[in-house]
This record gives C-alpha cells, structure tokens and sequence, in this order.
C-alpha cells in the first residue's frame, strides 16, 4: 500500500502537508509499513487537498478535502480495515473533470512523486531522450518536430520545428537553449504546476532540444515567486545529473549539455523573450527591435532556442509516438492539446488540458462546472493582459490560434478567467490596463505613455466623470499603441479595452451618459440603501459600520448617510435579511 498526497501550491495552502502529517502519524502509533509520498498537483484545486491511496495490487482510490480530522477516518476505515471511506472519495463532478481531458503534457501531474526520478522513468521517461540521442541524427529530431506542427505554447503559437530549424542553421560554434518559466499573467498557473509536478519532462525536453542544435548551456527562466518550482526543479537537476542524463557524456553519447536556473524577479515583461535574455546577462530585463530574432542573435547574441514550459513538455512525447500522432490530435492549423489555468467566477477551479479546438463553452460549463450560485455568465478573459473578454454569445467558438484572434482574444499562455453577471466589463479594463501599465518597462513611447493615458480615461469613466468623446479617444490609443509599441507586452496591452468596447459597449454608454454602472461594482456610481421592510431594526449593520454612517432605533428601519457612507458594503455581507439594496 501506498498513500500519496497532492503537494503542489494549491494542495499546500489547502492544507496538505498537515495531511500528510496526520497519516504519517497514524501510520506510527498503529505500527506499519506504509510510505507517505508526495506528488503535484492534479489540476482538481478546488478540491485540494487531494489523497490517492494505492492498494498492493495497485488500484487507487481518491480522496478530496482532505483535512487531518478527515485522514484519520480514511486511515481507520481504508489502510486498516480495507474498505474505502465512502464521505470523503472524489465526488462525480471532480471525476468527470478528469475523465473529459486529454492529458499529453499533464500525463503524470499528480500521478508521480516529482522529487523521485525513479517514478519519472518508470512513466517512461527519459525513454525519448534515450532515443532522440543515440538513434537520432539532428535533422531527424527536427524532422519530427516539423512533423507535429508544434506551435509555441507561450502565447505567439510560431512553429516549434521552424523555430529549432533556423537556429540548427546557424554556423556559430556556441548555441543556447532556453526555457522561458516567467510566467507572469494574472490568472495563469500552469507552468508553475507544471514544473512542481513534473520537472523531469522540462529538462528531457530541453536536451533533446540541446541535440537538435548542438547546444552545450541551457536556462530556465523562472520566477523567484516560484519557491517550489525551483526547488523541484532543482532536485530533478540534480537526480538527472547523477543518473548521467545531464551534464558531460550524456548516456555515453559523447554529447554535453548542462541546465542552470535563473531566477527573474517577477517583472511581467519578462515574459517576452528579448526582455528575458537581457535579464539573464544580468542587464535590465528590456525588450529590443527584432530583428534580429533570437535564432540568429539571442542570448549573448548567440543562435537561441526560447521555449515556455509547455511546450517543451510536449517534446518527449511527441519523440517517442511521432510527429503524426501529434498531429492526429486539434484543428487543422492548432495541433495536439492546450493546457489551461481556469480561474474567477466558475464552479471547478483549476487545471485543463483539451485538444485544440474544443468550443469555449465545453471549457467553462462542461468541465469548469458553470457559473455558481445559479449566476449569469457575462465574459471570459482568455490570454491575460493581452488578451480579450469574449461575450456569451460567441463561447461556441473553437479554442485555437486563428479562431480566438477572430474574436478580439488571443490564446497566450493560457489563462482562463470566468466572469459572472457582477462583473463590470469597464472596470475589468481598467485592471488589466493598471496591471499593463505598471509593468511596463518604459522603454518606448506608446506604451509608457499610451497606457498611463487610456488608464486615466478609464478611470475617470469608472468615477462617473466620463465624456462622451472618450469612446473615440480609446479607440484611437488602442491602434496607435498596439501599431507602435515595440514588444509583445505593448502591442497587447489595450486588447482588454478594445474588446470590451466590441463586445460590452453598453457598459461603456452606462457610465458616461446615465452616470451608471450596470453591474453596481463602481463605487463613484452606486449608494446603499436599507429597505424597509425586511429590515427588522436589529442594528448589525450599524454595530459594524467603520464610519458610522447607519443611524436608526431598535426595531425600526435604519437609514444609510450617503454623505458619510464610504461604500465598503460590510453592511451588506452581514445583513442576516437581505434589507440592503445596491443602487
């Protein structure tokens, strides 16, 4: 018998290391032979954390919320009496979360311990490794990934096999390959989940990579707000190192390739892979004119393959059944799968990996669950910053590079974020715009400028002081920025505002010409108000106000100042009878 327990991010702020402390305990006292191990994270976060116990014959039960309370019933009636808990076992909806994914990339996240390479291999892996470097000639590991159609999963979907084709080309001695962990989108976690749960496919990747072009250095790229991702990281270096899978004479080939991680400090332009290189010279991470590209002139002005996570994770899998196979899988210009970080205003959060091509709406009702508390569905950020909100009546629409740019979104990196009817589509922009504007490295024009500008305009709109000239004006910045912009970070920055203003024009009017805000999120354009009626005088909400502004006599209905009110809605989320209405 074997006890694992999920310990990515999301397990560990759920609890789980108590869990796993709680079995490890009662596994003690009752005097047994029992491992405690731990694996990453399955994608299930909203049921963190999560226990799979494995019988001697191998079949495994899942176990969901599992407190330490929860782990001593599971042991008594599960490890020690041989009958599963029934109360606590994966519920139909987490099950069907799974069961309606395709995992390539998340095939072992939450199945293996990824601080034991013997569990790596034993899944198979290094097996393309072993392949792509002794059978293999570099033309023909390109050849397979050409065959695939491969596109970048960091966000610009370009062609892997092209990408590793033209630095292969390069006659420059000294190559590098680098893989690009900044993962810096509001709402994206899969890079992050990835790398705790499976790290030996990141590195198997990048020295197939490594072979393809003849590189002796690699870098990963990740961000120091990454602790757990280096440290497995790091071990997974180690133990590969140690079994002569990394380093010199790579499986006796004669072939020496060594991987070094390099910790950004969280700057989102970063993200973009000419900022990134400059960062790991250890000069400021900005952004440069392309060309020249990285495959001539990258890292050091050297020929540079620059990966992100998932796509790299892709490679293994892709050398060991064939470019075809992959290519068997998504639409005819998006091949394989896509993995995504589903977050906001949706039942089931998480991760999820589905071919390319599956509808949005499968996405966000059939795996995410819906929207909860019976709310209305209004928007989906996909592609963060630079990405777009989708409206309700477009979430048919295929997930896949060309299909969502018709859309005014972008794939990126694959963040979902789901919105509800609460949400103000005005003061979304305003947040992604803020989040764009502040990370902004300044180096040109459009952006630094550009963005502070559409910023105050949306704000203003927000305060109730918008003009009626200011629609126009937007839509003026956002050309002129996402023409001019030099890098990635600015040339996307005001897709949030353009598709808000396609998609939710409504919202816009609302706020400049009725002093409204539709979604009553907008403090300057709401008040609070007590009904009479179901207010039974109790004084809750006069008790609790920070700035006094309810007044009233006990048993009768209490009255809002809104000179004093400051609209912090305490009042609001205490009233046990619903008597505070927002207007």
């Amino acid at each position: 018998m074997r006890i694992l327990v999920g310990q990515g991010s999301c397990g560990i702020a759920s609890g789980a290391k108590k869990t796993a402390a709680a079995f490890a305990e009662q596994i003690r006292a009752a005097e047994m032979d029992v491992p405690v191990d731990v694996t990453g994270c399955i994608g299930l976060c909203y049921l963190e954390p999560i226990v799979d116990i494995y019988d001697d014959n191998g079949e495994m039960t899942r176990y969901t919320k599992v407190t330490p309370d929860t782990a001593k019933l599971i042991f008594d009636a599960h490890v020690v009496g041989g009958t599963p808990y029934t109360p606590a076992m994966i519920p139909a909806d987490g099950q069907a979360f799974l069961d309606k994914q395709t995992r390539v990339v998340m095939k072992n996240c939450g199945i293996i311990n990824p601080e034991r390479i013997e569990d790596y291999i034993a899944s198979g892996g290094y097996r393309a490794l072993s392949k792509a470097i002794r059978n293999m000639t570099a033309d023909e590991i390109c050849d397979v990934v050409l065959g695939s159609d491969l596109r970048g999963r960091g966000g610009g979907g370009f062609p892997t096999g092209k990408k590793w084709v033209q630095v292969k080309r390069q006659s420059e001695p000294v190559k590098y390959v680098v893989c690009n962990a900044d993962e810096g989108d509001p709402g994206a976690f899969m890079d992050r989940s990835i790398l705790e749960a499976d790290p030996h496919s990141v590195l198997e990747g990048m020295i197939i990579a490594a072979k393809a072009i003849d590189a002796r250095k690699g870098y990963i790229y990740a961000r120091t707000e990454y602790p757990l991702a280096i440290t497995r990281l790091q071990i997974a270096i180690t133990q590969a190192k140690e079994r002569g899978l990394l380093g010199d004479d790579i499986l006796g080939s004669g072939f020496d390739f060594d991987i070094e991680i390099y910790q950004g400090a969280g700057a989102f332009v970063c993200g973009e892979e000419t900022a990134l290189m400059r960062s790991i010279e250890g000069r400021r991470g900005m952004p440069r004119p392309r060309p020249p590209f990285p495959a001539h002139k990258g890292l050091w002005e050297k020929p540079t393959i620059l990966n992100n996570v998932e796509t790299l994770c892709n490679v293994p899998q892709i050398m060991l059944h064939g470019g075809d196979w992959y290519a068997s899988v998504g639409t005819a210009t998006s091949k394989g799968t896509k993995v995504f970080a589903m977050s906001g205003d949706v039942n089931n959060i998480g991760l999820v990996e589905v071919p390319m091509g599956t509808p949005l709406r499968t996405l966000i009702y059939d795996i995410g669950g819906g929207i909860p508390k019976k709310r209305k569905f209004k928007g989906v950020q996909l592609g963060g910053p630079s990405g777009g909100c989708i409206p309700e009546h477009l979430l048919d629409t295929p997930v896949d590079y060309e299909e969502i740019a018709k859309v005014g979104a972008i794939m990126g990196s694959g963040g979902v974020i789901v919105m509800d009817e609460n949400t103000c589509m005005v003061d979304i922009a305003r947040f992604f715009m803020e989040f764009t504007q502040d990370e902004s490295c300044g180096k040109c024009t459009p952006c630094r400028v550009g963005t502070r500008r559409i910023l105050e305009i949306l704000t203003r709109i927000c305060e109730g002081k918008g003009k009626p000239e200011d629609i126009d004006t937007l839509r003026y910045l956002c050309d002129q920025i996402n023409e001019n912009s030099l890098c990635g970070l600015g040339k996307g920055a005001p897709n949030p505002v353009k598709s808000t203003l396609e998609h939710f024009l409504d919202e816009y009017e609302a706020h400049i010409y009725e002093k409204r805000c539709p979604a009553k999120v907008c403090k300057s354009l709401i008040r609070f108000e007590i009904i009479d009626g179901p207010c039974t005088g109790c004084g809750l909400c006069a008790r609790n106000c920070p700035v006094n502004a309810i007044s009233g006599e006990r048993r009768q209905t209490h009255v809002i100042d809104p000179d004093i009110c400051i609209k912090c809605g305490i009042c609001e989320q205490l009233c046990p009878y619903d008597a505070i209405e927002i207007k």
